[in-house]
C-alpha cells in the first residue's frame, strides 16, 4: 500500500521515509498470516558476512522475472570479470526463494528495506565497483547513497509509461531518481522520448530488451524430456503456460470439444488448492510427478497438468500451439518470449497491450488474442488444421526473437568502453 500511495503523492525525501516505515509496519503485520509476508520479513532479519574489502558486483532485481532478464548480463560479466564476486539481491520472495542457490553468483539474499541507515551499512558492506539494476526497481536512499559515492549504476532493461509518477508534473523527487543512473538502458524509443521530454537524454540508450537473448540461450540449451515426448505421441498439442483459473476454465471447455487432441498445462501457481481445481477441470488428466512414476506410460490420458517449478521454457519445444496465461487479468500475460523462441503460434487473452513484445507478435501474425471460449476455438481449430497459416506464424515468430536480441552485447560493450571494471589486479581496495 505504501509503494502505491507514493507514487500518488508529490514526495519529499521524508514523505517517503514516512510511507517506507508504514510500509515495513504493513508487511509485519501482515507476517502473522501471509506466508509470502513472513518470508519477506524474515529473510531480512540477518545479513550474510561479506569480504568487505574486495571490490565487487552487485545486480540487483526485483522479483523472478526481472532476474531472467539481468541474468544474462551477469553471467556475461562473471565470464568477463572472474575476480569480482557477484552480488545478487532480490526484494520478493517469489524471486529469492527460486534463485537463493543461484550457482553463478557468490551471495544472493533480499535488499534491506530502503532507509539511509540500511542504504549507507549495504552498501559499506558490499562494496560494489558497479551496480545493475534491471528494469523496475527505483528506491531512492540505496540510489542516492550509490552517487554520492561516485559508484557507477546501470539500470538496464527499462521501459517506461506516460502513467508513471516520472511524468507528472511536480515530479521533482522521482527525476532525482532517475539522475541517480550514470546509464539508463531502455527498452523501446516510446521510453526514451518519455524520458527525454523530462530532460533526461543525455545517458539514455535505447538497447532492447535482454529477455531475448535468455530465451535463445534457453533453446540453443534445449534437450529432449522424454516423458513429455511418451505423453505427446507425435500428436498435435497444446502446451499452456503460466495459466490461472479463467485460462483454464477456456481450455477445459476447447479439450472436452477435441478429445483427440492433447494438452500440457503450467499453471502459473502450483499450490495445492489450485492443482486441485485444476484436476476437476480435466477429467481425463494426470499430474506430471504422478505420470513419470507410471511404469507403463498408458496414453489414454488427454491432459498433463506440470505440478512443479522450472520446466515450462523447456516444454514450450513441443508444442504444435502455444497459448499463453494472464491475459483475462488486468495486470496482462506472462512471458511470451519462451515460446517464441522456438517459433510458435501463440495465443493469449485480451490483456496484453502493455507488452511491446506481445503487441509487436499481434502485428505480425505469430500471436493471436482472444476474448471467450468462441473466439479460442475458432483460432484453434484455425491453426490446428491450416498448415501453412501455422508454418507462416511459426517462422514469425522466430524471425522476431533473432531480430530483437542483442541488448546484452550492447550494455556488457559499455561497460568495457567505459572501464568501469578494471583489471582483476585492481580488484581490491587500497586498504588491501
Amino acid at each position: 500500500m505504501a509503494v502505491f500511495l507514493m507514487k500518488m503523492f508529490i514526495l519529499t525525501p521524508i514523505l517517503y521515509d514516512i510511507f517506507i516505515n508504514i510500509y515495513l509496519i504493513s508487511l509485519k503485520a501482515a507476517s502473522f498470516f501471509s506466508v509470502k509476508a513472513k518470508k519477506w520479513v524474515d529473510g531480512r532479519r540477518n545479513f550474510p558476512a561479506l569480504n568487505n574489502n574486495q571490490k565487487k558486483i552487485w545486480v540487483h532485481c526485483a522479483s523472478l522475472g526481472e532476474f531472467e532478464q539481468g541474468r544474462p548480463i551477469l553471467e556475461k560479466l562473471k565470464q568477463n570479470y572472474p575476480d569480482y564476486p557477484i552480488v545478487l539481491t532480490f526484494f520478493s520472495p517469489s524471486g529469492y526463494e527460486i534463485r537463493k542457490n543461484y550457482s553463478e553468483a557468490d551471495y544472493v539474499f533480499y535488499l534491506p528495506i530502503d532507509t539511509q541507515k540500511n542504504a549507507t551499512k549495504f552498501i559499506q558492506e558490499v562494496n560494489p565497483a558497479l551496480v545493475v539494476w534491471v528494469k523496475y526497481e527505483y528506491w531512492f536512499h540505496y540510489l542516492n547513497e550509490l552517487k554520492k559515492q561516485s559508484i557507477p549504476v546501470l539500470l538496464v532493461s527499462a521501459i517506461f509509461r506516460q502513467s508513471q509518477p516520472f511524468f507528472k508534473s511536480n515530479n521533482k523527487f522521482w527525476k532525482k531518481i532517475l539522475s541517480c543512473f550514470d546509464q539508463i538502458f531502455v527498452q523501446d524509443d516510446t521510453s526514451l522520448q518519455l524520458l527525454t521530454g523530462i530532460g533526461i537524454n543525455q545517458n539514455v540508450t535505447i538497447s532492447g530488451d535482454t529477455r531475448f537473448d535468455r530465451v535463445l540461450e534457453i533453446a540453443s540449451k534445449k534437450s529432449a524430456i522424454q516423458e513429455i515426448e511418451n505423453f505427446i505421441e507425435n500428436q498435435q498439442v497444446l502446451i499452456a503456460g503460466s495459466t490461472w483459473l479463467q485460462d483454464e476454465k477456456l481450455l477445459a471447455k476447447y479439450m472436452m470439444q477435441h478429445q483427440t487432441k492433447k494438452l500440457i498445462v503450467a499453471p502459473h501457481e502450483i499450490d495445492t488448492a489450485h492443482l486441485k481445481n485444476i484436476k476437476l477441470l480435466f477429467p481425463s488428466s494426470i499430474f506430471y510427478s504422478d505420470w513419470i512414476g507410471l511404469k507403463d506410460n498408458s496414453n489414454n490420458i488427454q491432459v498433463l497438468i506440470i505440478d512443479n517449478v522450472g520446466m515450462l521454457s523447456k516444454l514450450y519445444q513441443y508444442a504444435t500451439i502455444c497459448y499463453i496465461g494472464g491475459g483475462f487479468n488486468k495486470s496482462g500475460i506472462h512471458n511470451i518470449l519462451e515460446a517464441a523462441v522456438y517459433g510458435k503460434a501463440i495465443i493469449f487473452g485480451p490483456h496484453y497491450q502493455k507488452f511491446g513484445e506481445a503487441v509487436d507478435l499481434t502485428q505480425r501474425n505469430s500471436a493471436f488474442s482472444i476474448s471467450n471460449e468462441q473466439e479460442l476455438t475458432l483460432k484453434l481449430d484455425s491453426l490446428f488444421s491450416d498448415a501453412i497459416s501455422l508454418k507462416n506464424a511459426e517462422d514469425l515468430s522466430k524471425q522476431f526473437v533473432i531480430e530483437k536480441s542483442g541488448a546484452t552485447k550492447l550494455i556488457v560493450d559499455y561497460v568495457e568502453g567505459k572501464r568501469l571494471l578494471t583489471n582483476a589486479s585492481n580488484c581490491l581496495t587500497d586498504s588491501d
